[in-house]
C-alpha cells in the first residue's frame, strides 16, 4: 500500500512538472522557436569566436533597464491608477473606449507595447464588465492591441525592434521620429475613426474609488525611468544604467526584478545567434540581399506576418543598410496576422481568458481590423516614398 502511495505521489509530481513545462512553452512559444532556430543554424556555422560579435549588449542593457523600471512602476499601480482616474471623467461608452485606446497608444510610446497591454488590458476588462458593456470587449481589446503596436512606433523604446534598429544603425533621434511620424499620425486618425464609427455614445458611470500612489516610490521610479530613457537616447553610458537601476530596484522592490520579461531578452539572444549565423551562409546572404534590394519595405512587412516583427528586424538588418524602409516595414508589419507581433499574442491570451468559447469570433474580428490597418498604412507609406 505504501509503495502504491509513493508511486502515486511520484506520478503526480511528474504530471505537475509536465504541465508546468507545457505552460512555460505555451507562454514563451516565440522564445522556444528562436532557441530551436538558433540551435539549428549552429550545425551549419559551428560555434567559434565570431559568435561574440553577434550580441548587441547595449540593446539588451537598455531593454532590461526599461523593463525593470516599468515593472517597479507597475507594482505600485502607477499607470493603472492614472489611467483609471482619467477614464472616470468620461460618461459614455464611446469616449471611455477612446480614452482606453489613447492611453494604450501613448503608454506604448513610453513603456513599450507589450507592457502597455499587460497594464491597460485589465483596465479595459474592468470597464467593460463593471458597466455592462461586454459587447464592446473584443473591439476594445483589438483597438488597444493595434494602438500598442502602432503607438510604440514613434519612439526608439516603444517597440523592442525599434530599440534594436535604433542602436544597430545609430539612427539620430530626430531622424527616427521623422521617419515614423507620418504613419504614427495616420494610425492615430484611423483608430479614432474606428472608435467613432463602431461604438455608440451610450451613457454609463464608473465608481469613483479613492486610490493613492506612494509618493516616495513614485518619485524614485520616475527618476529611474528618466535615467533609462537617457540611456536609450545615448545621453548616459549604458553601463551607468546597468549599475544604478538594478541596484536601486533591488533595494526598493526585489519583486520587480523577478518580473522582468527575461524570455523576451533570451529571445533577442537566440535571434542574434540565428541571424548572425544566417548572414554567414552564402546562399542565404545572397537571397536576402537580392530580395531586400528589390523592396526592403515589402519584404520586411511580409516577413513580420510569418516570423513576427522582432525577429524580422534582427534577421533582415544583417542584409541591408536601408534602415528607413526596414524600420517602417517592421513597425507597420506589426499589424496583420496574430503572430505579426508578440504583443498581439498577449492580447489574444487575455481575451480568451476572459471570454471562453469566443476564440473564432475574436480571430475573425482581429484579422479584419488588422489587415485593414496593414493595407491602408502600407499603401500610404508606399505612395509617400
Amino acid at each position: 500500500m505504501r509503495m502504491f502511495f509513493e508511486k502515486e505521489v511520484e506520478i503526480t509530481k511528474h504530471l505537475h512538472l509536465y504541465r508546468g513545462f507545457g505552460s512555460f512553452i505555451k507562454k514563451n512559444v516565440v522564445m522556444v522557436i528562436a532557441m530551436v532556430a538558433a540551435m539549428a543554424t549552429c550545425f551549419f556555422v559551428p560555434p567559434n569566436k565570431a559568435y561574440l560579435a553577434y550580441f548587441d549588449v547595449k540593446t539588451l542593457t537598455c531593454l532590461f533597464c526599461v523593463l525593470a523600471v516599468v515593472c517597479a512602476l507597475k507594482n505600485i499601480n502607477f499607470f493603472y491608477i492614472l489611467a483609471k482616474k482619467l477614464i472616470q471623467v468620461f460618461r459614455n461608452s464611446r469616449l471611455c473606449i477612446l480614452a482606453l485606446v489613447y492611453i494604450t497608444f501613448i503608454g506604448s510610446m513610453l513603456i513599450a507595447n507589450d507592457m502597455a497591454l499587460l497594464t491597460f488590458l485589465p483596465l479595459g476588462t474592468y470597464v467593460m464588465t463593471s458597466t455592462g458593456k461586454r459587447k464592446y470587449m473584443a473591439f476594445t481589446f483589438i483597438m488597444q492591441n493595434i494602438a500598442a503596436n502602432l503607438g510604440g512606433m514613434l519612439t526608439p523604446f516603444g517597440n523592442p525592434q525599434n530599440l534594436y534598429l535604433y542602436t544597430k544603425f545609430q539612427i539620430p533621434a530626430m531622424e527616427f521620429v521623422g521617419i515614423m511620424a507620418v504613419p504614427f499620425v495616420l494610425a492615430m486618425l484611423i483608430i479614432t475613426l474606428c472608435c467613432i464609427l463602431f461604438v455608440k455614445p451610450e451613457p454609463f458611470e464608473l465608481k469613483d474609488e479613492k486610490i493613492c500612489l506612494p509618493v516616495g516610490r513614485s518619485v524614485v521610479y520616475l527618476l529611474l525611468f528618466v535615467l533609462a530613457i537617457a540611456i536609450v537616447f545615448r545621453g548616459v553610458p549604458y553601463v551607468v544604467g546597468l549599475a544604478v537601476i538594478p541596484s536601486v530596484i533591488l533595494f526598493m522592490d526585489r519583486k520587480a526584478l523577478k518580473m522582468v520579461d527575461y524570455p523576451l531578452l533570451l529571445t533577442f539572444v537566440f535571434f542574434f545567434i540565428f541571424s548572425g549565423n544566417m548572414a554567414r551562409i552564402d546562399g542565404v546572404r545572397s537571397l536576402f540581399s537580392f530580395l531586400l534590394e528589390k523592396n526592403t519595405f515589402l519584404v520586411s512587412i511580409l516577413s513580420c506576418q510569418v516570423i513576427s516583427n522582432v525577429p524580422s528586424a534582427i534577421l533582415l538588418s544583417q542584409f541591408t543598410d536601408n534602415y528607413k524602409q526596414l524600420l517602417l516595414g517592421v513597425n507597420i508589419g506589426g499589424v496583420g496576422t496574430l503572430i505579426a507581433s508578440l504583443a498581439s499574442l498577449i492580447t489574444f491570451r487575455e481575451y480568451t481568458k476572459q471570454n471562453k468559447g469566443k476564440t473564432g469570433y475574436y480571430i475573425l474580428l482581429f484579422s479584419a481590423f488588422n489587415f485593414a490597418f496593414l493595407i491602408i498604412l502600407a499603401a500610404f507609406s508606399m505612395l509617400c516614398q
